[in-house]
């Protein structure tokens, strides 16, 4: 055998031990995965289900994520019913996904997405779903850092075709900070927040179910540079 042929050979078998050895490690990371228990909606307090939203948004800050409920037994547990212990409205940034910065899997999150992470009509339906008809405990706005929606409400940017709605849900939250010190954009992704919030809160379903103590409705903010979620009050 000549030596190119030795080195070809060398090489190939090298980059073969790498797939293997790289597959065993997401085989193992799966089995670890696997043998965390799931925790139901239905056995968690609105508390309960916050606290673990801020640990899984903790490890994964820490670099530390343990892949919750992403395992093939998981896949099949939820197949025909779900009961998400969180729901979040975000925006619909693609740095921003929920299950991968708080650290959850399959059917744990019920995601409702949209940018600027406003509380229209048809997002409000689908958190009404969540919370009353599936018993989702938590309920989650989550704005993020630098979020571009705002920032083109705070610019007064004019934009084209449907994008302009976007601007024109967030306008109202920023009354409130308009002479507020500091970055306008940051004051203004906190108030829009705030302001998603109280919208939510005109819901009669989603009002029952504070009032009863099987709903928590919380705001959070995201971090780009850091991964870190800040609960708004």
């Amino acid at each position: 055998m000549e030596r190119r042929d030795f080195l070809k050979l060398g090489m190939t078998g090298a980059f073969g031990m790498m797939l293997t050895a790289s597959d065993l490690l997401w085989r193992v990371e799966q089995a670890k995965a696997a043998e965390i228990p799931s925790t139901s909606a239905e056995s968690l307090t609105p508390d309960a289900a916050l606290q673990k939203l801020i640990e899984g948004n903790q490890r994964f800050v820490d670099h530390h994520p343990q892949y919750p409920d992403q395992s093939e037994l998981r896949l099949h547990e939820v197949a025909q019913a779900q009961h998400p212990f969180a729901t979040i409205l975000s925006c619909a940034d693609s740095r921003v996904p929920a299950e991968i910065v708080f650290d959850q899997g399959i059917g744990d999150i019920f995601d409702v997405r949209i940018a600027g992470n406003i509380a229209t009509h048809e997002a409000i339906g689908s958190i009404e779903y969540a919370v009353v008809l599936l018993n989702s405990p938590l309920l989650m706005v989550m704005g993020h850092e630098r979020c571009g929606a705002v920032t083109a409400a705070v610019k007064k940017e004019s934009l084209p075709g449907d994008i302009s709605t976007f601007v024109k849900a967030i306008k109202p939250a920023l009354k409130r900070v308009k002479d507020q010190p500091g970055d306008a954009v940051e004051n203004a992704v906190v108030a829009n927040v705030q302001y998603q919030i109280e919208r939510l809160n005109r819901s009669k379903l989603l009002n029952k179910q504070v009032e009863s103590g099987k709903l928590k409705i919380v705001g959070g903010r995201y971090d780009l540079d850091t991964g870190r979620v800040t609960i708004i009050t």
